[in-house]
């Protein structure tokens, strides 16, 4: 059976100024796929994510997401899609439990509170709920990230770096919840991560991003055969370490 696509990205370009982030790139991501997103910093991974999140406008391009125009009417979405980042503060002052309640309010959480309950619990932050979200530490505000962007039970969600700054038990079980979700629910998930090793378990196709462009895309396996190495982080390595001319390189990647 033909999956339909949870996320449709044509021609997409992002100019700030005389600076391009993000230079015509075009994707999809099939429903109940988890596609990573991989780059160098300033690859324009996270200016990707907030473009197809309706968080910035493009500068040329076309972003359906879940069958809906993001530039025309991504409020007919947005209570069905969530993300997660680490460069997102949540206001300081309130504590853990206040700000999920808002969020869930927000986006229509039917009976909040058991929700809330219910994802505290799993993300291990029962502890922590009325402690200031500005108290806490860079895992913890991960894991509170997570936690605000799992409340709507989205059918599309965005996670960039979702392990950053987590220990490696907590990294893993977070990464083994994330796997869960999506084949329980078939929701689709776009990851932007540094952690070969997270891409490598959790996403059915990769794309690498160099600066803006789309240089390369395949399955993990498929990219890891291509190049000849055992592992994606040897890929990455490789990619990241050859000069050339982009536009050659990007050409070919979507042929």
């Amino acid at each position: 059976m033909l999956r339909t696509s949870a996320v449709k990205v044509e021609h997409l370009t992002k100019r700030f100024g005389a600076v391009t982030a993000v230079d015509d790139i075009s994707f999809e991501i099939p429903r109940g796929s988890c596609v990573g997103l991989l780059g160098g910093n300033g690859a324009g991974k996270t200016t990707t994510i907030a473009m197809i999140m309706g968080l910035l406008l493009p500068s040329t391009g076309t972003i359906r997401v879940l069958g809906e125009d993001m530039l025309r009417h991504r409020f007919r979405v947005l209570p069905r899609i969530n993300f997660s980042s680490p460069y997102m503060e949540l206001p300081h002052r309130l504590t853990i439990a206040e700000n999920l309640s808002i969020y869930a309010e927000l986006y229509e959480v039917p009976d909040p509170r058991a929700r809330i309950a219910e994802i505290a619990e799993t993300l291990d932050l029962l502890p922590l709920m009325s402690r200031p979200s500005g108290k806490l530490s860079a895992g913890q505000k991960t894991r509170v990230g997570l936690a605000k962007s799992l409340l709507n039970a989205p059918e599309f969600l965005a996670l960039d770096e979702p392990t950053a700054s987590l220990d490696p038990d907590t990294a893993d079980r977070i990464r083994g919840y994330l796997d869960h979700y999506r084949t329980v629910s078939g929701g689709s998930i776009l990851l932007a991560s540094h952690n070969m090793a997270e891409v490598e378990r959790l996403c059915d196709d990769v794309l690498v991003l160099r600066a803006g462009r789309i240089s390369d895309r395949g399955s993990p396996a498929e990219l890891i055969d291509r190049y000849g190495r055992e592992t994606l982080e040897e890929v990455f390595l490789d990619i990241a370490r050859t000069p050339g001319d982009e536009n050659a390189r990007a050409d070919e990647a979507a042929q």
